[in-house]
This record gives structure tokens, sequence and C-alpha cells, in this order.
């Protein structure tokens, strides 16, 4: 998904001519189905004037000064610019986000989209202002709408406000498969999207090297949902990994009195209890571990050898 160069005149031509009928989700929209304030418009969003062929990281450069990061399109370009192709990569703005410690997390239809925006969250979007067999791909940021006018604005190209229909939107944005996130800080949630969808950001943060803003996340996340077995997992992890051994414990000792029978807990509250000296409440864990067996026994068996010290 290579995106582009700025919207020329004769995509508009093409667009208009394109625009004759309301798409069903418009049309939703537009009867009140999904309960949505009638306008919203996010505040404090910068903007960055598309230099050629940065739509995507002026687009980066958009949200994440909005969520905290300041940056400019020649910064973020060094990250996410493929100047081979002339455009930027949708997963490498992801993992840009990521790298900055924020979370970046899809946002998959037309009313998550909205919904995002009158949480005050701009949404970074992905385009096609030409057709199918000629794309024009393009990066931009929504950050307003008004269901009276049946409008969008978006943060696009050289316009700081571009107000379009909510009908040529959405059938651009159709024609980049729907591709959109919403970057936010990593203690701040999305109006949208479950918990698995905040979980897979949050270990994304992980693998970014970002721990301490994923500990900050799955606290979020369990603010939400108090039982969620995946989010004291990670925090657990989390705080192993930065050193915070009493904060792990916590986690997973949290998580098995939800979850007594989950081996990875147990496995993972010995290798806590081993680095915190406590060998033989360590032993019990990880012996524990290994009974329950599961898809990772494997692993449960070398945790119990290294912290009895029967393995070579």
């Amino acid at each position: 998904m290579m995106r582009s160069r700025p919207w020329r005149a004769a995509g508009l031509a093409v667009l208009l001519t394109l625009a004759g009928c309301a798409t069903a989700e418009v049309t939703a929209l537009r009867g009140g189905a999904h309960g949505l304030p009638l306008r919203a418009e996010v505040g404090g969003v910068p903007f960055h004037p598309q230099q050629d062929q940065y739509c995507g990281p002026a687009a980066l450069a958009t949200v994440l000064g909005w969520a905290g990061v300041p940056t400019d399109q020649d910064a973020t370009a060094s990250a996410v610019f493929t100047p081979g192709r002339a455009g930027t990569l949708g997963h490498d703005l992801i993992g840009a986000a990521r790298r900055h410690g924020r979370l970046a997390i899809p946002v998959a239809d037309l009313p998550s989209l909205l919904a995002e925006v009158a949480a005050g969250h701009p949404v970074l979007v992905l385009q096609n202002l030409g057709l199918a067999w000629y794309p024009q791909w393009h990066f931009a940021v929504a950050v307003g709408y008004d269901l009276t006018t049946h409008e969008l604005a978006l943060r696009s190209g050289e316009q700081r406000r571009r107000v379009v229909s909510l009908d040529t939107f959405s059938r651009t944005w159709a024609r980049a498969d729907h591709w959109a996130v919403v970057v936010l800080p990593p203690d701040r949630l999305p109006a949208t999207g479950g918990e698995t969808a905040v979980l897979s950001a949050a270990a994304g943060l992980e693998r970014a090297g970002r721990l301490q803003e994923a500990a900050t996340t799955y606290d979020a996340v369990l603010r939400r949902w108090p039982g969620s077995f995946g989010a004291l997992i990670g925090q657990g992890n989390a705080r192993y990994a930065v050193g915070d051994l009493d904060g792990a414990e916590a986690a997973y000792r949290k998580a098995l009195g939800q979850h007594p029978g989950a081996a990875v807990a147990w496995n993972n509250l010995a290798d806590v209890l081993a680095a915190q000296g406590a060998r033989d409440e360590a032993l019990i864990a990880a012996r524990r571990a290994v009974n329950l067996g599961g898809a990772h026994a494997e692993v449960y068996r070398r945790t119990l050898e290294e912290i009895s010290g029967s393995r070579a």
C-alpha cells in the first residue's frame, strides 16, 4: 500500500463525477442509527502543510503532535518514507508511532471513525483519490464532522481544514480498504475497538522497546476491563522487563487469583520469585505450571529445570 502524491485536479473531477449515491453507512448515520453527536471537532491538532510526496510523514507528524510528541514531517519522513517507492507504507506509520511510545489502534468503519473524532481523537486515514485501476494514495487526518451537512473535515495536503462530503470520503476510504488508525498517548484508550485490539497495540509497544508505556497501557486496560487476563500478564511482563519485580509479582498473583488454572501465570510467577531469591516458592509455582501443561509445556519444563538447577 504505497501512499502517494498530492491530489491532482483531474482526480477531483473524477470523484465529483462518481459521488452520486450515498453509501449504506452514510445513510444510517443520517438517520441517527449510531447515536453520535450531530457535530464534533478535535481541538489542539497541529497542521503540517504537506511537502511533495510526504502525505504520510505529514499525517504522522500531525497525530503524534496531538498525542504529545512534537515533531515535523522531515523528522518523521526519515523513519517512514521510502524514496524508491515515492511514498509511505501504512505499517511503517504504525511502527513509528509505537517507537514514539504511542498506541496505534485500527479504526474499522465510518461510525467508529466518527466516534473517535467525537471523543476528541484525530484519526489518520488512507484514501485512494483516484480509481481502483489508477490509484492516487493519500494519507490525511480526520479532525471533525457535521452530520447536519453530511461533511467531514480533514488535515489534508496543503489544506489545514479540507471539508468533504461523507459520501465522497466513504468512497475514497473504501477504495483504500478502510485503512485508518487512531494514535493515542499510552494512558488513553480509544472510544471504539475492543480489549483485544488495545492489548495488541500494547504488545506492539513492548516489541518497540517502549516497556514503561506498555505497562501504562495495561494499567489503563485494567481500569476499563478489570478482569482482563491479557492485561494482567502483559502488565507483569512489562514490569518484570523494567526491573519492577514487586509490581510483576503482584500482577501475576492477581491473574492467578482470577484464573488459578493459567499455566503461563504460574510459570511467569516462578521466574519472578526466582529473581527475588524465593527459590522454594519459585519451585512450587514452576511445578504447578508443568503439571497444568498446555501448548507451552516445554517452556514451563525448562523454567522448572533452570530454577531447580537440574538443567545442564
